[in-house]
This record gives structure tokens, C-alpha cells and sequence, in this order.
């Protein structure tokens, strides 16, 4: 090798290592009148840069340039080189057929030695975009060995990360992981700092296909930073951003990260663009959006039609057969496709197989095809036991739909259990609220199936049973945030701030975009540095419900558990030893008369209380007892404490309104077992009591200044005192904690709620951060007791009429798995003049003894025919014990 072409390759590596600086070194030899050799290695450095930044057709003019260079050099090597970067670069185009004929010709142009390895990988990266996996293969390992040979560490290390993509796609993930660990020591060895940071992000693949979201995630962040340092633009971070947002169930924020990138990447990266098409499709479907979907798809299928991507477009027209089943469409048609979909994604090796499988086998059960129901789901559930650990749920599920189809209810429910433990096991490697709450989403159907069964047989006990299996491991696992992140205190120190400002600017009329767009960003920080804590997969074990455990732990207190089912509500009472299930109704009707209460008793909270407001009130809640309880309500008759687990879309009801609770003690948890936990807490040794009091409440000075009477050794915080950072020491492992404070539930985000106080907002986010949460607390503030229900791919207000996982993100939630015990709050905005008496009487109560079900029914029997504060009481619940 000559001095020039020393010089040329120092060149071509640069364009992977520091991009910027090679276009510019490229520009400048041009400039100098260059020698054609030295020419032509200046138009292919411009073209490969050009290239990665997306800007394709240009890429291409400067490739037929450097081709006609090397022609006049009258190097054979040279045109061998540029042809095959001009292969490469057609096929990411979008123009495969002619990519891979220019690189037939480079390939056969090849004398061999490292020439040769360097033209066999890039044709592989070709085969393997049209999905060609064995081909790409077999021209990997050639060029390996050639290159190793050669001396070649660099294109040694780029055939590797190549040969890592088609291994991982195939599922390979140990020759995979094996592959990647090689290049990145051959890439930081020779200093290749664009393709270093490509081994970060190939590594967020690897921890994906361990089902590691939170790791994945982390990768992922530190790529996209490394590659904005070097100001390259990489496709295939949108890409695997998207997969891990699904993973975890996010499915509305990855139709935005895949519209977003095909928006940036513009139309040169042809390729990618129908990829990116394809993802958005997928998300579309896990986000309900089913039209939407099947119109993405389509049109991902179509660009892959033409760019002879076959792999990919059997990929993109299984969604488009997916869309349209979720749709409703179930007949001999689709079954049809489904099936030759199935086996076409079976020879193909896609990923795609397993849920085909799933597909065709749900097609044939549902039309009364038995031995084609049978063989496909049996090929799906294969994957109980190999892949990622969030696709073994999937594979029980199958496994359970065989036994469904086989009338064996013994097996369908062994299925529905091991699902859950293959669910829960994926729930508890996920840190973030946020995460752990949408992977809920993978155990949904497998419950549904076993409480069908349960209704089926009328067994209450069974109902019970299964209805707590996924309700008690919802809450089992703390928050695994690190409480002193430096970084993730100032952002939100500053998110602080920045509503601050917001409120001022509104409070003055100003404008307020700019603030709204910093606000933005800094959420969407803060969620990603939460979303990468990793959780503990051992920590707290799968969350069993054992009915006799229940039957005992309850003590005597009655329950009432209420489960929807097909939208249908039914109610498990426990009285004694006896358990019984009652079919209420609707679930929608329910909804509708918990709006029709609370919107009265937001009416009555402004303080203004019509005629007949008490009248009204008691209507009100005959209508919702029969909507929530049915008949369950006559076995609550009494005056003992009662225990009320309501689902998900039913947790924000004002309970005390119903004429069989409106004289009994009554508390209220996410599920029993969580509300047997509670009594289990221990308390911490010291009985601190902290006394909070925000700004903007007239009432709230005088409130704290006769619960300090009360508690005289109380750390209080108020008038300028109450920040986040005191506020979150005085609430870490408090014995009792008081917060006088407005609240406001942020329903797109639920862990962005807060309660406001004197430096701004005190977010769900913060309170994650606690090492112990106080044992009890009372938040008398507006809507504290409000979460935000989450369905299959997103987080909807109670209201939404979206389908619902059970599961809630909110400031109740994020408190109980800390080791908050007692919980009282509100479920509507509550009138800050009746509020503060209410809470001095209430701690009285409590001072004396009184449980907070039992200080809250005190306190509203002393409410008199006061309509404004008969409302205020009825608003609060005594959530845990």
C-alpha cells in the first residue's frame, strides 16, 4: 500500500469515527485538485458521511464520482471498494435489487485477502436487510476469517456487529452477545468513536432480548448522547426505542418516537422509513388505534413490496392481518391469511412466528376448527419457556387457550398461573412506577381467562382467588429510584421551578409556550431517568393469593371485592368464613353514576348548596349502591368495619355515600392482600409527626395551628417553610404526616401529579425518593386520593371509556409499596373552609385510639345538616387500614 492510499484509508475510517472531521478533510482535498486516486477516496469518504446523515441521493452523486476516479487511477482495488459502498448505499435507498447486483459484481471482482472480507460484509448487511439471514451468514463468516487474517481489526469489528444484528434477529442471543463483546474491544482499540457509541446502542438489542427494559433503555440514552456529540444520525435508535417502549408497554409514546424520526430522517433514508412506517403500525395496535394501524401497515408493506424486502413485508402485512382481527373481523378469510402467514414467518425466522401462530390458533378455535386451533397454538406456545422473559406470558397464554379448547379447566388455569408468575418475574426487573404498571398489561388476558372460568362456575372463592393475583403483586415491589441521584434531584428541583413560572405567567396573562415547551422537555427527562432503575427479579416473589390467608388475616371484618369482567361488574363478599359472588351489572353504568356523585359533590365543594342538597345526595348514593354492590349490599349489613377493593376504573368513589356503608367504618385498598400488608407494617420507633401546610390556603394556617395544639413536639412546615426538600425530610419515616396543601392530578402522567407547595410542586416522581414514606398520612388536598388508570398502551382518566389494565399510577400508589399503612384522601376538590375543621376532629379521633375508617366515620356523623360540610366528609376515604 502506497502512501496515498494510506492516506485514503486514514480517511474512510474517519468517516465511522468523526464524521465532521472527514467531510471537511474530504472537501479540502477536492479543493486541492487531487490525483484521481486520491479523488476518488475524497467522493467516497463525502458519499459515506452523506450517506449516515440520511442525505442518500447526494451520497449517490458523489459514489458515481468516486467511481469514475478510480476508473482513471487504473486501480482494480479502488473500483472494487467504491462499487461496493455504492451497493451498500443503493440498498439502504430503498433499492435493493440493484445494491446487491452492484455488489455481485464488487464480489466477483475480488482477487480475495481483506479486500474481499470487506466487500463480503457489506453484501451481508444487505442480504440481512432484505432478510436473507443464512446467506448474510455465510458471506460473515468468510469475511471474518479473511479479515482476521489480513490483520483487518477495524472491518473485523463491523463484520461482527453485523453478524451480532442477523444472530440477535434469529434469537441467538449468547452467539450474539459473543460477537458485539469482540468488536467493541476491537473498536475502542483503534480509537472508532461513531462505531464505539454503534456497540453502546447494539448492546440496549441484547438487554432487550434478556427482557432487561430498564437496561435497554440506558443504552439507548447513552447512545443517542454519543451520537449527538459526533452529529451523526442514526435511524435504528428510533427503531429500537420503539421496541423497548413496547416492551414495556408504551405503546402511544412509541407511535410518536417512530413519527417523529420519519419526520427528521426525511425521505433518503428510504429503508428506514418503511421500517420506521412498520413500527409505528405496531405500536398503532398496542395502543388500540386498530384503522390506524392497518393503514401504517399497509403502507409499510407496500414500500418493502418495492424495495423486494420479502422478510419485511411478511412482517408488515402479519399486522395488517392483526389490525384487522382486533377490528372485529374473525372469519374463514382471515384465518386463511393468518395461516399462510404463520408458516411464511416460520421459514423466514421471524420474530413475528410465535404470535402468528397465536393468531391462526385463536382463528381456528373461534370458527370450530379444533386440530388447526390445536397445531398452531401449540407452535406458540413453544416460547413459554425460550426468548425474552416478556414473551414467555405469551406462550402460557396459548398453552392456555389448548387447554381452553381441549375443555380441560384444570390445565387452562395451571396455564393462567405460570403466565402470571412469567408476568410478574418481567414486572418486578422494571424500576419505574410508570414501566411496572404498563407491563401489567402482558398478565391482563391470562386473568381474564381464569376469572371467565370463575363466573362460569359461580365460584366466589375461585373469583377472589384470581382477582387477587394480580391485584396484590401490583403494589409488591417498591420504587427501586436512587434517593439521592444527584441529577435527578436537580431536574426536578428545576421542573419545580420552571411550573413556578408557569403559574406566575398564567396568573399575569403572559405568555406561556416557551415555559410549556421547557416543561416538556424536563418531563420527558425525568421519565426517561426513571424508566432506566432497574428493579429487583427477586425482590418480593410472585404475589400468590391464598383465600384461607385472607379469610383469616380479615379478622371479622367483612369485605366486598368488586372484579369486571366483559364488562360486566361482579361483587365477592366475605363475611366470616363465608364467600359469596354476586353479579351487580354494568361496568359502564357504574361509571356513570361515580361521575354523576362526584360531579355533585364537586358542585357542593364551591360552597354553594341548593335546595334539597341532602335529599339529592342520599338518591345519589341508592343509585350508586345499586350500580357498585347490587345485591352484595345486604350482606354488609352492620355496624363492623368493612373492607372495599374496588378494580381500577372504580378506585375514585366516594364509598360512605352508599346507604349499607354511610354508617360503618369503611376501608378501602387496591387489594386485600395489600390491605393485610398494611396491618402488618411495622411502625417506625420514633412517633415523629410532621405538619405541612402549602400556599393559596386561607384555611389551611389556622388548621396546622390546632394540630400543632395537638401534637406539640410536631415538625411543622408552612409560610415560606414548606419546600420539596424539607417537606421530603419531614415526611421520611414519619409516624403520622399531615398535608395541608392544594393537589392537582396530572391525567397524560399521572407521576407528574403533585401537591404545591411553597417552591412549587411536590411531584408523585419525589415521592418515589423516600426511603420509608410516613406510616400514616392525611393529605387534605384536592383529588389526592385520584390515580390514572392504565390500559394496554397508555394511561387514560377514569373516564375514558379506553379498555383498563388494573392498575394505577398516582400519589396513593406511589406511597403504599414504601410502607405507608394508612392513607386518608380526598377523590374530588373538597372546600378548604368545611376541610379544616374536619381534619382537627379527625385527629382527635385519631389521638384517641381510632382507626382512620373509624376517626372518618366519626367525623362525619358529627357533620350535621350542613350540606357543604356533609359533602366534605363523604368526599374523603380511609385508604389501607
Amino acid at each position: 500500500m502506497n502512501e496515498a492510499e494510506r492516506h485514503g484509508e486514514a480517511l474512510l475510517a474517519l468517516t465511522l469515527s468523526r464524521p465532521a472531521d472527514a467531510l471537511a478533510r474530504a472537501g479540502q482535498l477536492l479543493a486541492e485538485a487531487a490525483d484521481a486516486l486520491t479523488e476518488s477516496f475524497a467522493h467516497q469518504a463525502r458519499a459515506i458521511v452523506l450517506r449516515d446523515s440520511g442525505r442518500v441521493d447526494e451520497a449517490v452523486v458523489e459514489l458515481r464520482a468516486a467511481l469514475r476516479a478510480a476508473g482513471r487511477s487504473g486501480s482494480a482495488e479502488r473500483l472494487v471498494d467504491v462499487r461496493a459502498t455504492l451497493g451498500v448505499t443503493l440498498g439502504f435507498a430503498g433499492r435493493t435489487s440493484q445494491g446487491l447486483t452492484m455488489l455481485d459484481t464488487a464480489v466477483a471482482g475480488c482477487a480475495g485477502g481483506v479486500l474481499a472480507g470487506r466487500v463480503l460484509m457489506r453484501r451481508a448487511s444487505i442480504l440481512r436487510l432484505v432478510g436473507r439471514y443464512d446467506d448474510a451468514l455465510t458471506d460473515l463468516r468468510r469475511a471474518i476469517e479473511l479479515l482476521r487474517r489480513g490483520g483487518d481489526p477495524i472491518w473485523e469489528a463491523r463484520s461482527r456487529t453485523h453478524r451480532f444484528l442477523v444472530y440477535a434477529a434469529l434469537g441467538q442471543a449468547a452467539r450474539a452477545d459473543r460477537d458485539l463483546v469482540i468488536a467493541e474491544r476491537l473498536f475502542a482499540a483503534q480509537g472508532q468513536e461513531l462505531e464505539s457509541a454503534i456497540a453502546v446502542h447494539n448492546r440496549a438489542d441484547v438487554a432487550l432480548q434478556g427482557g432487561d427494559v430498564p437496561r435497554a433503555l440506558g443504552f439507548l440514552d447513552e447512545a443517542d448522547d454519543r451520537y449527538s456529540a459526533l452529529g451523526a444520525v442514526r435511524p435504528n435508535l428510533a427503531l429500537d426505542r420503539c421496541a423497548v417502549l413496547l416492551a414495556a408497554g408504551l405503546a402511544v409514546e412509541a407511535v410518536m418516537v417512530a413519527d417523529d424520526a420519519v419526520r427528521r430522517i426525511g425521505p433518503g433514508w428510504a429503508s428506514k422509513v418503511a421500517e420506521l412506517t412498520l413500527a409505528g403500525a405496531r405500536a398503532a395496535l398496542a395502543a388500540g388505534r386498530f384503522a390506524d394501524a392497518s393503514t401504517r401497515a399497509a403502507a409499510a408493506r407496500d414500500l418493502f413490496r418495492r424495495q423486494g424486502r420479502r422478510w419485511w413485508h411478511a412482517r408488515a402485512e402479519f399486522v395488517v392481518t392483526q389490525s384487522r382481527y382486533a377490528a372485529g373481523e374473525h372469519g374463514v378469510r382471515l384465518l386463511r391469511r393468518a395461516v399462510e402467514l404463520a408458516h411464511r414467518l416460520d421459514a423466514l425466522r421471524a420474530e413475528e412466528a410465535p404470535a402468528a401462530h397465536l393468531l391462526a390458533g385463536r382463528l381456528a378455535a373461534g370458527l370450530g376448527r379444533a386440530d388447526d386451533a390445536e397445531r398452531h397454538l401449540a407452535g406458540a406456545a413453544r416460547f413459554r419457556h425460550r426468548g425474552p422473559t416478556f414473551g414467555h406470558a405469551a406462550g402460557w397464554l396459548a398453552q392456555a387457550l389448548r387447554a381452553q379448547s381441549r375443555g380441560d379447566t384444570a390445565a387452562v388455569l395451571v396455564a393462567c398461573r405460570r403466565g402470571l408468575v412469567a408476568a410478574g418475574e418481567h414486572q418486578r426487573t422494571l424500576g419505574a412506577p410508570e414501566l411496572r404498571a404498563h407491563a401489567a398489561a402482558y398478565g391482563t388476558e391470562l386473568v381474564a381467562i381464569a376469572l371467565r372460568h370463575a363466573v362460569k362456575r359461580g365460584d366466589g372463592r375461585m373469583l377472589l382467588r384470581w382477582t387477587e393475583r394480580w391485584r396484590a403483586s401490583a403494589l409488591a415491589v417498591p420504587p427501586a429510584l436512587p434517593p439521592d441521584d444527584p441529577e435527578l434531584v436537580a431536574e426536578l428541583g428545576a421542573l419545580r421551578a420552571v411550573v413556578r413560572r408557569l403559574e406566575s405567567a398564567r396568573a399575569e396573562g403572559s405568555a406561556t409556550a416557551r415555559l410549556d415547551h421547557e416543561r416538556g422537555l424536563l418531563e420527558a427527562s425525568i421519565r426517561a431517568r426513571t424508566r432506566r432503575a432497574a428493579g429487583d427479579p427477586a425482590g418480593g416473589g410472585f404475589a400468590g393469593a391464598d383465600v384461607a390467608a385472607i379469610l383469616d388475616g380479615l379478622g371479622g371484618h367483612p369485605l366486598a371485592e368488586l372484579t369486571a369482567v366483559d364488562g360486566v361488574l361482579y361483587a365477592t363478599t366475605v363475611v366470616g368464613r363465608r364467600v359469596r359472588m354476586h353479579a351487580v351489572g354494568p361496568v359502564a353504568e357504574a361509571e356513570r353514576e361515580v361521575e354523576l356523585a362526584r360531579f355533585m359533590l364537586r358542585r357542593l365543594a364551591h360552597g354553594r348548596a341548593p335546595r334539597g342538597a341532602l335529599d339529592r345526595l342520599d338518591r345519589a348514593g341508592a343509585a350508586l349502591q345499586r350500580a357498585l354492590l347490587g345485591p352484595a349490599a345486604g350482606d354488609l349489613a352492620g355496624d363492623g368495619p368493612v373492607v372495599v377493593v374496588p378494580p381500577a376504573q372504580l378506585h375514585a368513589v366516594p364509598w360512605a355515600l352508599l346507604p349499607a356503608l354511610r354508617g360503618t367504618p369503611v376501608a378501602v385498598a387496591p387489594s386485600a392482600v395489600t390491605w393485610l400488608r398494611a396491618g402488618a407494617v411495622p411502625g417506625p420507633r420514633r412517633h415523629r409527626v410532621a405538619l405541612v401546610g402549602g400556599p393559596g390556603l386561607d384555611a389551611s394556617a389556622v388548621e396546622l395551628k390546632q394540630l400543632a395544639a395537638l401534637y406539640p413536639d410536631a415538625v411543622m412546615l408552612s409560610e415560606g417553610a414548606a419546600t420539596a426538600a424539607a417537606t421530603l425530610a419531614a415526611l421520611d419515616g414519619a409516624w403520622t404526616a399531615h398535608v395541608a396543601a392544594h393537589g392537582t392530578f396530572h391525567s397524560e402522567n399521572p407521576l407528574f401529579s403533585a401537591l404545591s407547595l411553597d417552591d412549587g410542586p411536590l411531584m408523585v416522581h419525589d415521592l418515589g425518593r423516600l426511603r420509608r414514606a410516613p406510616l400514616r398520612l392525611v393529605l387534605s388536598s384536592c383529588e389526592s386520593g385520584v390515580a390514572g388508570t392504565v390500559t394496554a398502551g397508555n394511561v387514560a382518566a377514569p373516564s375514558s371509556g379506553v379498555p383498563v389494565v388494573d392498575e394505577l399510577l398516582g400519589m396513593v400508589t406511589a406511597l403504599v409499596p414504601l410502607g405507608t399503612a394508612s392513607i386518608l384522601a380526598s377523590v374530588v376538590p373538597v372546600h378548604d373552609g368545611a376541610t379544616a375543621p374536619l381534619m382537627v376532629a379527625f385527629h382527635e379521633r385519631l389521638r384517641a385510639g381510632a382507626s382512620f375508617a373509624e376517626a372518618l366515620l366519626a367525623v362525619r356523623a358529627s357533620g350535621g345538616d350542613d350540606p357543604v360540610a356533609t359533602a366534605t366528609a363523604l368526599s374523603f376515604l380511609a385508604l389501607g387500614r
